[in-house]
C-alpha cells in the first residue's frame, strides 16, 4: 500500500473509534468527507477495527514513509489495536493496557517518597493545627473568587501568549476562546477546532487556585496544547503529514502532549514562575505569595506518582473505591470530595488509563529536557516537542 493510501486508512480507522465511544477522537482537522464516510457507514465491530490496525501496522514497512512518520504510525496503530480488543470485551491487564496505549512501563511508587514530600511541605506551611489542616487552610486561602476568575484567566492568557510569540512564533490568526463548564471529570480541557483556533473549557465544579491557574492556562493554551496544535498544523500538516490532523485518546500522542503541557509554564517562564505570577496577580489587586508557591511546588514533586498509584490499586491490585479514596486523601491531601472527583476520572472506561500520560509524560519529557546542557538547548528541545512527530520510544532512543 502506498503511503498516502495507508495514511488515509489510518485516518478512517481512528475516526471509526468515535463510533464506539464518543470523545475517542479528541480533534480532527482533516478532510470532512472522511468523517462523513465513517458516520454514514454501518456501526463498526471493534474486533474488525483491531484486526485492521494490525494489518496496517504490518504494511507500514513497505509504504515508503520517512522513518519518523513510520515510527509515529506504528506506535499509534499498536495503541488502536489494543483499544479495539478492549472494546471487544477482551480482558487486558491494566499495566499492559497502559503499555500498549502509551509505550511506557508503570509501577507503584514508593510511599517513603510521599512521606518525605509531606515533611517538606510541612516546613513550608508551619503553624498551629495538624499537617492536613494547614494544607487545607492554605488551599482554601488560595481559592479564586468566581467573579475574579475570568479576569485572571484573561490576564495570564495574554501574558503567556506574548511570551510564546517571542520564543515560538504562532500564526497571526491564532486564537483561544475560554468558557466555564460544569459536571466534568477534569479541571480544564482544550478543544482544538482547527484553523489555529481552540476552545478551552474550565471546570466550575473544581475550585480554581491561585498557584494552579497559571499552570492551567500554560497547559491548555500557551505554550501547551493550543500552541502545539497550531505549530503542528502549520508545520507538519502543511508539509503533507495528514496523520497529524487526527488526535486520538489513549495513544502515545496523549502522553507526549500532556507531558509537554505539564512542563509548559516552566519552559516559557522559568523556575521563578511564582514571582512572575505574583506580579500579574498584583495588577489585578490579588495578593499571592509567589516564592512560597515555588517552594510548595518543589516540595510536592515527589507526590507526582500518587494518582497513578491510585489507578494501579484500583485496576491492577483490585482495591475497593473506598480504599483508593482513602489513599488519595492521605497522600495527595485531598478532601473526600476531591478524592471522589479523582475516582470519577480513574473509573471512566475511556479515561481510566489516562492518568499515566501526566505522570509518565512529565517524567519522560522532563528528564529529556533536563539533559539539555544549556538554556538555549533546553528551549530548542521544547521546540522539537512542539513541532516534531515524536513518540515516547523515539525520545528514549534519542
Amino acid at each position: 500500500m502506498e503511503s498516502d493510501a495507508l495514511v488515509r486508512e489510518y485516518l478512517l480507522l481512528g475516526l471509526s473509534f468515535d463510533r464506539l465511544e464518543d470523545g475517542f477522537v479528541d480533534a480532527f482537522t482533516g478532510d470532512p468527507q472522511l468523517r462523513k464516510q465513517v458516520e454514514n457507514a454501518p456501526a463498526p465491530d471493534p474486533r474488525n477495527l483491531a484486526r485492521r490496525a494490525a494489518e496496517l501496522r504490518a504494511e507500514l514497512p513497505a509504504a515508503g514513509l520517512a522513518e519518523d512518520r513510520a515510527t509515529f504510525l506504528d506506535a499509534h496503530l499498536r495503541a488502536l489495536e489494543c483499544s479495539g480488543r478492549k472494546f471487544a470485551g477482551e480482558q487486558i491487564g491494566f499495566v499492559d493496557e497502559v503499555k500498549q496505549y502509551f509505550d511506557v512501563d508503570i509501577a507503584l511508587g514508593d510511599v517513603d517518597d510521599y512521606r518525605e514530600a509531606h515533611e517538606q511541605i510541612a516546613t513550608v506551611l508551619p503553624g498551629p493545627g495538624s499537617f492536613i489542616e494547614r494544607v487545607q487552610a492554605h488551599r482554601a486561602s488560595e481559592e479564586i473568587a468566581p467573579e475574579k476568575l475570568r479576569d485572571c484567566v484573561e490576564a495570564f492568557s495574554s501574558a503567556l501568549r506574548d511570551l510564546v510569540r517571542k520564543e515560538y512564533p504562532l500564526p497571526a490568526e491564532e486564537v483561544v476562546e475560554y468558557e466555564v463548564v460544569g459536571d466534568k471529570p477534569w479541571s480544564g480541557f482544550n478543544y482544538y477546532l482547527g484553523n489555529y483556533t481552540s476552545r478551552v473549557a474550565i471546570n466550575s465544579d473544581l475550585k480554581q487556585h491561585l498557584a494552579n491557574l497559571p499552570r492551567l492556562i500554560a497547559h491548555e493554551s500557551y505554550p501547551g496544547h493550543h500552541t502545539e496544535h497550531c505549530r503542528k498544523e502549520a508545520g507538519l500538516v502543511g508539509a503533507g503529514q495528514l496523520e497529524q490532523t487526527l488526535f486520538l485518546v489513549n495513544t502515545p500522542q496523549c502522553l507526549m502532549a500532556e507531558g509537554l503541557a505539564d512542563l509548559a509554564l516552566r519552559a516559557i517562564v522559568g523556575p521563578e514562575w511564582g514571582l512572575w505570577a505574583q506580579e500579574i496577580y498584583a495588577d489585578l489587586g490579588i495578593r499571592f505569595d509567589g516564592e512560597r508557591a515555588q517552594r510548595l511546588s518543589a516540595a510536592s514533586a515527589k507526590l507526582l506518582g500518587v494518582r497513578q498509584d491510585a489507578a494501579l490499586l484500583l485496576h491492577d491490585r483490585g482495591r475497593s473505591e473506598d480504599d483508593v479514596a482513602e489513599f488519595l486523601q492521605r497522600w495527595s491531601m485531598s478532601t473526600p470530595k476531591q478524592a471522589r472527583q479523582s475516582l470519577r476520572f480513574l473509573s471512566s472506561p475511556l479515561w481510566r488509563a489516562y492518568i499515566s500520560t501526566y505522570v509518565e509524560g512529565y517524567r519522560l519529557l522532563g528528564g529529556w529536557l533536563d539533559e539539555a546542557p544549556t538554556a538555549a538547548d533546553r528551549s530548542e528541545r521544547f521546540r522539537r516537542l512542539l513541532d516534531e512527530p515524536l513518540t515516547p520510544g523515539a525520545l528514549r532512543a534519542s
